[in-house]
């Protein structure tokens, strides 16, 4: 299990799904992640999750304003 506890809305990246996703809560021994944009939730294993950098939250705060821009993102 990770050595930290996320809380709603943190910025994560899973390093399986090479993603920046924000922490939606705990599924059985999963934590849901839902991508910066908008999209479908995915289910990551603890083990290889961990906060995302400065530059990885700068990244997908740039996405999701570029996102929004065209409309895409809620």
């Amino acid at each position: 299990m990770a050595d930290f506890i996320p809380t709603i809305r943190d910025l994560l990246y899973d390093s399986e799904a090479k993603a920046v996703g924000e922490f939606r809560g705990v599924a059985g021994p999963y934590w849901s992640l839902r991508p910066v944009c908008g999209g479908q939730e995915w289910e990551a294993a603890p083990e290889n999750v961990r906060p995302a950098t400065p530059a990885e939250r700068l990244s997908s705060g740039t996405a999701r304003a570029n996102a929004r821009s065209r409309g895409e993102a809620l």
